[in-house]
């Protein structure tokens, strides 16, 4: 499997990725987010990084994101900054529960480290188990919960 930046031609796919998870178990996702408005944001800023297969098909997704909502809530570290939101996590349903989620997690990292960020930060939906279980094998920090977006998260940050 191949971690790299994502590229203008892959929007459909990308877009049809998070399509496919919309309404999944555990998935917060709804409403048409994320969509075409989130792909040209995170392209404009050269922040959308998926992983494909052996045979170049794009199976999962994640994004150095920036969300001033996010970035104002104060249970984020003041002595580990500057940080980065990680957001966007998608698998392709056939690949789950593989440990794909962990390795975009710890790529994502690496790209975050690369950029100068002393840590990551990002919310989880309570409900989520999978995306709970990932957090807790790579040893995230519950710093706090919110109610942003009219769902209930926790906030994970990690020291990178």
């Amino acid at each position: 499997m191949k971690f790299r930046k994502a590229k203008q031609d892959d929007k459909e796919e990308i877009l049809a990725l998070y399509q496919s998870l919309i309404g999944t178990p555990y998935c917060a996702w709804g409403n048409g987010y994320p969509g075409e408005q989130e792909f040209d944001y995170d392209m404009k800023r050269n922040a959308l990084f998926c992983m494909e297969n052996e045979d170049g098909e794009i199976i999962g997704t994640i994004t150095v994101d920036e969300d001033p909502q996010v970035e104002a809530l104060t249970c984020w570290s003041e002595t580990l900054q500057p940080s980065a939101e990680l957001s966007r996590l998608g698998v392709r349903t056939d690949m789950q529960n593989q440990g794909i989620a962990r390795q975009l997690l710890q790529h994502g990292m690496e790209e975050l480290k690369k950029q100068g960020k002393r840590s990551v930060h990002f919310l989880v939906c309570k409900t989520n188990k999978k995306a709970l279980r990932s957090y807790e094998k790579l040893h995230f920090d519950v710093v706090g919960e919110s109610d942003l977006f009219d769902e209930d998260w926790w906030c994970y940050e990690k020291e990178l």
